[in-house]
This record gives structure tokens, sequence and C-alpha cells, in this order.
């Protein structure tokens, strides 16, 4: 891995569309395609910076909840190698084994395109990141809000992950979307309902996703 190589301009580039216009983002593949032939980032640049954005978050969360030097270290184990690269690897390669195994078009006459796996890697950072945003840093300078015991913070702990997951499964549909050669790629939007279904379930049972994921910090 060469640093001074990697494109952090471009990768902090990605990260504000992807908040703001993740279609734009998409746009850049058929570059990458065009030009070396793979539709796939070959600058972890990205996934650098944000690997560093967990660890800050991760740092915080230490402090925030006294877990001492060694607490805290495990802490930015868990969030960087279990939450992000881990469940990103299973969730990748289902995602790449569903794509190639159910959604690819039948091509006759022309030359057989699959899913590269590290594009479907590219995909889940992609959609990993507004998420990231929401469940880490605005559920960090929510604490004081996510702890009470009230209406207000159930409305809020709640809809702030119906929020995250609704954006991580729309960009994971526009990163699938893009690929020419799949077809039905609207599945990847179909979790929403049950996200949605769940979300108004856990309001009238009165259960705050904001506030339990908090209190699983202590038995990290």
């Amino acid at each position: 891995m060469n640093y001074p190589q990697m494109d952090f301009e471009l990768a902090l580039w990605q990260m504000l569309y992807l908040c703001l216009s993740p279609k734009k983002v998409y746009r850049n593949i058929y570059y990458n395609k065009q030009t070396k032939n793979h539709w796939a980032r070959d600058d972890p640049a990205f996934v650098v910076v944000l690997a560093t954005c967990i660890l800050v978050s991760a740092f915080a969360y230490g402090l925030a909840y006294e877990f001492g030097f060694f607490g805290t270290i495990k802490l930015m184990f868990f969030m960087v190698v279990v939450d992000f690269l881990l469940v990103g690897f299973i969730i990748s390669t289902i995602t790449w084994f569903f794509a190639n195994k159910f959604l690819k078009h039948s091509q006759v006459h022309a030359v057989e395109q699959n899913v590269e796996w590290a594009y479907s890697f590219d995909v889940h950072c992609n959609s990993f990141f507004p998420l990231y945003l929401i469940t880490y840093v605005l559920h960090f300078f929510l604490l004081p809000i996510l702890k009470m015991d009230n209406w207000f913070s159930l409305f809020i702990g709640n809809s702030m992950y119906l929020a995250a997951w609704i954006y991580y499964f729309y960009i994971t549909f526009l990163g699938y979307h893009a690929l020419p050669f799949l077809k039905n790629t609207i599945l990847f939007l179909y979790p929403v309902l049950l996200v949605s279904v769940l979300y108004i379930i856990l309001l009238i049972s009165g259960f705050n996703i904001g506030k339990h994921s908090s209190i699983m910090f202590l038995y990290i």
C-alpha cells in the first residue's frame, strides 16, 4: 500500500456526496471500467479515511464512558475490525453472491460480466458511511437525550436508526443499479419495508434502539 499515491481528496469528495447526492459517486465507476477495466476502486483511501473516522469515534466513546486505556483500545478494535470490516466482509459476500447468482441479465451474444467482490465491498463502504455518521457520530452528541426515559427520546432514537438503515439500503441499491448488466436491483430496497415496519413496532412497544445501543457499549 503506497500512501503517497492514495487520493484522500477524492475520498473526502465521495464522502461528501454520499450525504448530499450519492448518485454522483456512482457515475465515476464508469471511468474506472473504461480506463482500468474494473468496477471497483483501486485506491484504498476511502477505507483508510473511514476506518480512521471510526477509530476517532471509538476513542470519543471510550472517554465518554470512562473505559480507561485498555477498554478504549478494545472498543476501537471492536468498532473497526468487527463492526466495519468483519460485518462488511459478510454483507459484501452475501450481496456479491446474490447479485451474480440471481440478478445478471442473460447475455447470449455478449461477453459475460460479473460483479466483483471488491466492488461489493466498495458498495458496503459507501453505504456504511452515512450510517456511521448517524449511528456513531450523531448518536454520540445525542447521548444525553437518548438516555432519557420519555417518548421524545424513544422517537429520536428509533427515527435516527430508521434513517440510517434507509440510507444504507438506498445507497446499496444505487451501487448495484449502476451496473448495466444487472436486473431487478430494486430488490435491494425491499429491506426498507422491513425496517419501516420494525420501526413502528418498536415505537408502539416502547423499545428505544438508541438507548439500548448505548448500553451495549458497556458490554463490549
